[in-house]
């Protein structure tokens, strides 16, 4: 009986717990729906540029399961390639067929090469003895996956667990009381905010840098770039974290609903990162990556990491991350009111 009755009391906790309750069944469909529109998206097909090839070759590879642009000069192909508007060129010298990729994206680089092969092996056995050199831009062919996602990751890690200290910790400070003590002083709402965010972003700069450090100097993920910029990139990435996870916890009466928050605002960021390719994601989803912070912190972090990019390719996605802090902050001033009202 009193097995029952304490069954009972828990019931009763959860069931008055609406938001609870809401979670239970709509995080796991809200996550479910999204996988299912990530993977069963449209596959990749690979931006070829050709670049004063024969026309006889070119009649002969197949134009139906890529996207073929044409190109009079290798230039203009490694500018395209550049900008990451194809995904590689191909030239003709002699008997030989020379491909150069753009090489960040394994995957990518994989569909390419599937691609050319296919379209070699079906070509007229006369065509068969043309030889193809690969060459790549970024990277190498031993370049493996973890190198490729591991920017990602490094953001995704370095977001989720600032995200969820900030907000846990500020929570505390809200139901011990210490907040509402620095409420009936003379400090001001922006002079709050801007204080927590000083103290709890000095102890995430630190757990930023050591977790990019081990991540690139111990595990030996791929480092193109210079390392200063992957501590910029990290550290704008945390300061948002940090703000979000301040904003979520005013609305948060215990840690059980800070948690809570997890897989409506982290879990969906990951699908827009770049750790799915966006280009084969239903277009029902496409849309939202552009207005998440991770969305802008991974890609910057490829860009330095793999691609070996300064400051001009990144400054944009800075520039991003620090309007989502000011953002953010500005709401929490606003959230205070919810607390007092000056």
């Amino acid at each position: 009986m009193r097995v029952m009755a304490l069954v009972r009391r828990i019931l009763k906790q959860i069931v008055r717990d609406k938001r609870t309750m809401a979670l239970l069944i709509m995080a796991p469909i809200l996550v479910l729906t999204m996988l299912h529109l990530v993977f069963n998206g449209d596959s990749y097909t690979p931006k070829i540029g050709f670049v004063d090839l024969p026309a006889p070759l070119t009649e002969q590879l197949n134009e139906d399961e890529a996207t073929i642009v044409e190109y009079n000069s290798t230039n203009k192909a490694e500018i395209a390639l550049t900008e990451r508007d194809i995904d590689g060129y191909i030239v003709m010298s002699s008997n030989s067929l020379h491909l150069t990729l753009e090489g960040s994206d394994p995957t990518i680089n994989g569909a390419t090469m599937k691609w050319l092969q296919e379209s070699l092996t079906s070509m007229q056995p006369d065509s068969s003895a043309i030889k193809l050199k690969v060459d790549y831009l970024h990277g190498s062919s031993d370049m493996s996956q973890f190198d490729s996602f591991g920017p990602v990751l490094l953001g995704f890690f370095i977001f989720f667990f600032v995200f969820l200290i900030a907000g846990v910790s500020f929570l505390r400070e809200r139901t011990t009381g210490t907040l509402e003590r620095l409420l009936c002083s003379p400090l001001r709402k922006w002079e709050i905010v801007v204080g927590y965010v000083i103290g709890f972003g000095i102890f995430t700069m630190i757990q930023a840098t050591i977790i990019a450090s081990y991540a690139i100097y111990v595990l030996g993920m791929m480092m193109e770039g210079a390392f200063i910029y992957v501590l910029v990139i990290t550290l704008l990435l945390s300061l948002t974290a940090l703000t979000l996870g301040v904003l979520l916890s005013a609305f948060a009466n215990n840690e059980l609903q800070m948690i809570q928050f997890i897989p409506l605002v982290i879990v969906p960021q990951i699908f827009f990162s770049g750790l799915f390719n966006l280009e084969t994601i239903s277009d029902y989803l496409s849309w939202i990556g552009p207005f998440t912070p991770l969305y802008y912190g991974a890609d910057a972090l490829r860009n330095v990491m793999i691609r070996g990019y300064g400051w001009g390719d990144i400054s944009i996605d800075l520039l991003m991350l620090t309007g989502f802090s000011i953002l953010f902050m500005i709401l929490n001033i606003l959230a205070l009111k919810k607390y007092r009202s000056i």
